[in-house]
């Protein structure tokens, strides 16, 4: 069942109207300079307008800056089946491929920020458990800057499944872990499959007994490891790094 929610964010905002995947009406109460941009980028787009009163959108969204966009959000964000992904990797024969496996990160900020590091160091696919992850779409477009709108995702009910697929289809998988091999001493060009376990108790015990191996990040710190979000920018940067470099 979808339910309407709405975006308030300006990135969040112009990101899903650029996409193209439905949504509308734009409400707006008031429009400053960088409003007006985004009502003049919805207007180009087809996008709905609605003009309503301040206090009206507060009610709606109230975290909004003078403009909101309804989307309606079936708490997913599926964009295509694993199995499709499968088969097109299959297909096309592609050498290199990337992608992340989150094992319940349930704070809607970090999936929103690894989302963001996905769109920046071109993750093919992101993998997560259905109905049990991060969910708040409003806050997770926010937190992505918007790159909720561009990363495909896949939804499973079974994330020890779709990492043995993975591996039948010719992916490497490595579970991020504070005492893994330091990343950079690690060959990752090629198909690969990275595990981000939760913000408290990491990978699951089913999904490490899985994985190939594990990859670190060497750190001098005095605290125990890094933010998850953080973790996944620098190891999906040291892929990206090797793969161009």
């Amino acid at each position: 069942m979808f339910k309407v929610t709405y975006l308030t964010g300006f990135h969040a905002i112009e990101e899903r109207i650029k996409s193209g995947r439905l949504c509308g009406p734009l409400l707006v109460a008031k429009a400053g300079p960088r409003a007006k941009e985004i009502v003049t980028l919805a207007v180009n787009n087809k996008i709905r307008l609605e003009r309503t009163g301040t206090f009206d959108l507060d009610g709606l969204a109230p975290d909004n800056r003078g403009i909101a966009l309804q989307i309606e959000d079936d708490g997913s964000h599926t964009e295509i089946s694993l199995e499709s992904f499968i088969t097109n990797m299959e297909n096309s024969q592609q050498q290199n491929a990337l992608v992340l496996i989150l094992d319940e990160i349930t704070d809607p900020h970090n999936y929103g920020a690894i989302l963001r590091c996905c769109d920046q160091f071109g993750v093919d696919l992101v993998v997560s458990r259905n109905r049990r992850n991060a969910k708040h779409a409003s806050v997770i477009s926010s937190t992505s800057a918007g790159a909720v709108s561009w990363v495909t995702q896949a939804e499973t009910p079974n994330l020890v499944r779709a990492i043995e697929d993975l591996k039948e289809c010719g992916f490497w998988i490595y579970g991020a872990d504070m005492d893994g091999e330091a990343a950079y001493k690690m060959d990752l060009k090629g198909k690969i499959g990275l595990v981000l376990g939760s913000e408290g108790s990491g990978i699951s015990r089913l999904l490490l007994e899985k994985c190939d191996g594990l990859i670190g990040i060497p750190s001098c710190g005095k605290i125990d490891s890094l933010n998850v979000s953080v973790a996944a920018g620098v190891l999906l940067y040291e892929i990206q790094r090797q793969r161009i470099g």
